[in-house]
């Protein structure tokens, strides 16, 4: 595996980072393969990639745009990881609705997991037990260094062989969908942006103490990640020594 680790000024100047590495991953994409597959995460730090995105003038016509995981709540509701996206980013950049690849949060969880799980089969071409190569999947960090949906002692974390699945999180007693471990280190590259002093305990943690993805679901990807480039900015990466 291979890392890269970026600091910043401020939240905005490493999400414009991430959004220049990203671009150029999705060229490549697209010119070798004719499209290109990328997965983003929700929360707050995104607001400001989505927008450099937008910005970017990029083509956006053989670009097939998922979700690495998504709240309980149908497409409108404020706390939907899609609606971040489209508001700053699908509609600004004119991204074809053909290409968008949502979760289908409003139905039952367990069945917007096996759906959204069925249409990156179908998307990716699959064969039955086989996982999809995402070319980019950009994942945020939570302060107690969760992943996607994948949250300290969730028994998921160990899942390498599904693509998708609901997941209870207990600690915020609500449902949530989520793409699986394997499916995040099958990925080409990954791209992780994290910021605010909030983070920099996570990070530290992530980078330097003893592995142990149960207490911090984010070494999965630091340890076993092919191609890892984090874009941080300097509160969140007070406090490691990376």
């Amino acid at each position: 595996m291979s890392m890269h680790w970026h600091t910043y000024a401020s939240a905005e100047k490493a999400a414009e980072a991430c959004c220049r590495n990203i671009l150029p991953c999705l060229e490549e994409a697209v010119s070798g393969h004719g499209q290109a597959k990328i997965a983003f995460s929700g929360g707050s730090t995104p607001k400001f990639l989505f927008q450099a995105l937008a910005r970017s003038g990029f083509d956006w016509k053989q670009v097939h745009i998922f979700w690495v995981d998504e709240r309980a709540v149908p497409p409108s509701d404020p706390e939907s990881n899609f609606l971040l996206a489209e508001e700053h980013f699908l509609k600004p950049a004119h991204v074809p609705l053909r290409n968008i690849h949502r979760i289908h949060a409003e139905l039952r969880p367990d069945v917007a997991a096996e759906n959204y799980a069925q249409e990156i089969e179908e998307v990716f071409g699959l064969k039955e037990g086989d996982l999809p190569h995402f070319d980019v999947i950009h994942l945020g960090l939570g302060a107690d260094a969760h992943i996607a949906s994948l949250f300290p002692g969730e028994p998921l974390i160990h899942n390498r062989e599904d693509i998708a699945s609901s997941v209870y999180v207990e600690k915020l007693g609500k449902w949530r969908v989520t793409l699986l471990p394997g499916v995040l280190l099958n990925a080409k590259r990954i791209v992780m942006l994290a910021a605010g002093e909030d983070k920099a305990e996570a990070i530290r943690n992530v980078m330097e103490a003893a592995y142990d993805p149960n207490l911090y679901p984010a070494q999965l990807i630091s340890h076993h990640g092919r191609h890892v480039s984090w874009f941080v900015d300097t509160t969140a990466a007070a406090l490691t020594s990376v």
